[in-house]
């Protein structure tokens, strides 16, 4: 059974139509990425997992049908969501934004815990501890983002342009901790503009277009793939 499926999902923004019957599968333990131009629909997918848009179709998680869920039911189901644009509070410490993302968490001691083990992804975070999360740098309030999604302790993490508007080093070292997230057993759906970096580290991975996917395969066969590599890697 796949942890996450969407079957013939649409989307809508009022009266426009974002997305136009999508199918996608991740299964546990897998890295999958949705990769596609601005506009694509990348975006409007993760938000119609997480019930943050209109939609119509069937979204699965662990079996159970989410489509009509609430966000809050969704994310206490296990799906966690960093959005684009990372949307930390600019004025909590890196402290009171780990705690936020640990809201639901009433043991104090297992909060703790997931603050100590956020720090074995991120230790610079361990260093801004009581940094105020708007003064620090991208990459930093990137970081946050994750470790404050990880606090829920998902069964799956959903990525939106991780790497939007990084330096190239902070990017490699983002994709080198969703490696290791991954390794350690989390299951990822990682939308990204940035598809060699994407396909590089995804097991499979799909291709969007004007709210259709177009292509899917193994990330490999993506990577290698003549139409992607002129449409997204040239």
């Amino acid at each position: 059974m796949s942890l996450l499926q969407l079957n013939k999902v649409e989307a809508f923004y009022g009266g426009i139509q974002a997305l136009r019957g999508i199918d996608i599968t991740v299964h546990q333990g897998e890295i999958v990425t949705l990769i596609g131009s601005n506009g694509a629909g990348k975006s409007t997918t993760l938000k119609s997992i997480c019930g943050q848009v209109q939609t119509k179709g069937e979204i699965l998680f662990e079996g159970k049908n989410i489509t009509s869920w609430q966000p809050h039911q969704i994310a206490m189901a296990g799906i966690a969501h960093v959005p684009e644009g990372r949307r930390i509070f600019p004025r909590l410490t890196v402290k009171e934004n780990l705690e936020m993302g640990a809201f639901s968490v009433k043991d104090k001691k297992q909060v703790k815990q997931r603050i100590e083990q956020a720090f074995v992804y991120f230790p610079r975070l361990k260093e801004r501890y009581h940094q105020a999360g708007g003064t620090m740098s991208g990459g930093e309030q990137q970081m946050l983002a994750i470790a404050r999604a990880l606090m829920m302790n998902p069964d799956i993490l959903l990525l939106d342009e991780p790497s939007m508007g990084l330096a190239p080093v902070l990017v490699d070292q983002i994709f080198d901790i969703i490696q290791e997230l991954n390794a350690a057993g989390m299951t990822i759906l990682l939308v990204e503009q940035n598809a060699y970096h994407a396909l590089k580290i995804a097991h499979r991975g799909y291709v969007i277009q004007t709210g259709e996917i177009v292509m899917q395969d193994y990330a490999d066969v993506l990577l290698s793939s003549n139409e992607v590599q002129e449409a997204y890697l040239a």
